[in-house]
């Protein structure tokens, strides 16, 4: 990732973003899956996010993203939960069953930006190791 110029800055910001759908139901698999992939890398694109890492889990997302400083955390996601959440009820009813009282993620998100201590490669790895522990790899390999 380079830095960045808009047209009043320039920037390196990236941040780590992990949240999970309501009562951590697994029903992020299959087709849901990848439409959450395919809606996320939408509003990405549309928006000028740069998307370095995604992974969609069955009860819960990681993406490690960059956006312009105009954009608050808060509303970025916002953004992404709710047009995924509007496209994934209206192409799947059938996850109503699972996710009652009109809402597809919990409320809240956890964020992690790159800094210091925390740098772009290691938020890398632990996305990367998150997917390959599902396959058995030995977690000795994170760092």
């Amino acid at each position: 990732m380079a830095i960045r110029r808009g047209s009043h800055c320039v920037y390196d910001t990236r941040y780590h973003l992990v949240w999970a759908p309501k009562y951590r139901k697994w029903v992020l698999q299959g087709a849901i899956r990848e439409r959450v992939r395919e809606v996320f890398c939408e509003i990405a694109a549309h928006h000028g996010f740069e998307m370095e890492e995604l992974e969609v889990d069955k009860d819960h997302v990681h993406l490690f993203l960059s956006f312009p400083p105009r954009y608050s955390i808060s509303v970025v996601v916002g953004l992404l939960k709710a047009v995924s959440a509007k496209e994934i009820r209206e192409e799947f009813p059938e996850v109503r069953k699972q996710l009652w009282g009109g809402e597809f993620w919990e409320d809240g998100y956890f964020v992690w930006t790159v800094g210091d201590k925390v740098t772009a490669d290691v938020i890398r790895k632990y996305i990367r190791f998150h997917e390959a522990k599902k396959r058995g790899v030995d977690q000795l390999d994170l760092f």
